[in-house]
């Protein structure tokens, strides 16, 4: 019962991974605060308290911070897909100015706890599930070189401030996250929300980006939220944790599923390599979580593209709003 009546900021609550986090810690009895900017909340709750803010702002993160007991900032927290655009640097710095300004209110209106959405965009190269400890172990793949320096960047700033204040600081690094309220806008949807949107939209021939052999672990977001809020409530010491469905599936597996979930089997799969593709082999090891936190990923590959599919065609206009 650890959330119960604690006041909760979930900054970034307007987004994907966000609007998640505030229906689970409305869930658990919390009062959830979000600040709105530009998105309109989905949320449609009494408990929430909405303010008004521009996180870029210092004075505004400050005011957002007040009075609260925990803060999960999701504000800007899954951008990957847009490492891969033509202008990434309004992404990059965004996330560094939004997240460090945060973590200074914070601090600043002596908030407890602070759970940081990291990213496994960390870690370097590897043909094996990678280990909390072994990000610097080498350079960032070359395609997230920015955005995954400003995310290690981001990691010690979290730890001078977990040593210098009284605040304690949760910090997970999740895999590719995918579920409700996804974001399946054509040009910066992730992988599986755009694969959803092309078999519901009865694409022929459906076209797949990259070969569709590279390997990704997928954890279905209520799986992530859960690691998140157990890493905020039983591992606030800085100290990184990976969170992953801790098995590998390949984007030939996931396009299989999509392809029998929206009844579209009998389309030719057209793969096309020369399309861009992050990363070909990530895979992360799920043991720190398990061992710490007694996480383990509950909602399987196939039950989380059926509930996001079904998520997807029963809100036509949240899904194509370019909400995101």
């Amino acid at each position: 019962m650890f959330y119960k009546d604690k006041k909760v900021l979930v900054t970034g609550g307007t987004g994907f991974v966000g609007t998640n986090f505030v229906q689970e810690l409305l869930r658990r009895g919390a009062h959830v605060r979000v600040p709105v900017h530009f998105r309109p909340m989905l949320i449609k709750d009494a408990r929430v308290e909405v303010i008004k803010a521009d996180l870029s702002k210092p004075e505004d993160c400050l005011a957002v911070c007040n009075g609260i007991d925990c803060v999960v900032n999701a504000a800007g927290a899954v951008s990957a897909a847009a490492v891969t655009n033509s202008n990434p640097m309004g992404v990059i710095t965004n996330n560094l100015v939004v997240a460090a300004q945060m973590l200074q209110a914070a601090w600043t209106a002596g908030v407890q706890r602070f759970l940081v959405l990291g990213s496994t965009t960390v870690y370097p190269a590897a043909e094996r599930p990678i280990k909390e400890h072994e990000m610097w172990g080498g350079p960032t793949y070359p395609t997230y070189f920015a955005y995954g320096w400003m995310r290690r960047y981001l990691e010690r700033l979290s730890e001078f401030v977990h040593q210098k204040s009284q605040m304690k600081i949760a910090l997970v690094r999740p895999t590719a996250v995918y579920g409700p309220f996804d974001d399946f806008h054509p040009v910066k949807s992730h992988v599986i929300p755009a694969l959803i949107r092309k078999a519901v939209d009865k694409m022929t021939p459906y076209e797949v980006w990259g070969t569709g052999d590279e390997v990704r672990d997928f954890l279905y977001v209520t799986d992530m939220v859960e690691g998140g809020l157990l890493a905020l409530e039983k591992a606030a010491t800085c100290d990184p944790i990976n969170l992953g469905y801790g098995k590998a599936f390949t984007i030939k597996d996931v396009v299989r599923n999509i392809l029998k979930e929206t009844g579209h089997e009998k389309v030719e799969v057209k793969f096309d390599s020369s399309k861009p593709v992050t990363i070909p082999f990530r895979m992360v090891d799920t043991t720190k979580a398990k061992n710490l936190l007694g996480f383990e990923a509950r909602v399987s590959l196939e039950d989380g593209i059926r509930n996001t599919i079904k998520w997807y065609k029963d809100n036509p206009e949240i899904a194509s709003g370019g909400h995101h």
